[in-house]
């Protein structure tokens, strides 16, 4: 029997799927204390215990994307806040590379903000 995490990606399609995948080895493999689990029913990171980013599919545009918890207090250009009072976006094209550098900037400033 599959956990609904490991269902979630596998019920993704290609290319977002492999996106998602990836997306997801970075995270965890970015700081060793981060975490995953499966919270309000999607893909969620946490650090130190608590709730820090989450992994998604963007419900209009059918991108993926990462989604920083408390990402009102991070400035970065390709963060997006939409309608998000707390949270912003970074949207990925699962046609193109993943910006590693980008995502490892957002999640330094982000780590920062838990410390």
């Amino acid at each position: 029997m599959l956990r609904p995490l490991d269902n979630y990606f596998l019920q993704q399609q290609e290319p977002v799927k492999s996106c998602l995948l990836a997306l997801r080895e970075l995270v965890l493999k970015y700081d060793d204390n981060i975490t995953g689990a499966w919270k309000y029913g999607m893909p969620f990171f946490c650090y130190k215990g608590r709730m820090f980013c989450y992994l998604w599919v963007h419900k209009k545009y059918s991108l993926p994307y990462l989604g920083i918890v408390e990402g009102k207090h991070i400035d970065h250009p390709r963060l997006i806040a939409e309608k998000r009072a707390k949270m912003k976006i970074l949207l990925l094209d699962p046609s193109k590379d993943i910006p590693v550098k980008t995502i490892f900037v957002i999640l330094k400033d982000a780590i920062r903000l838990y410390k």
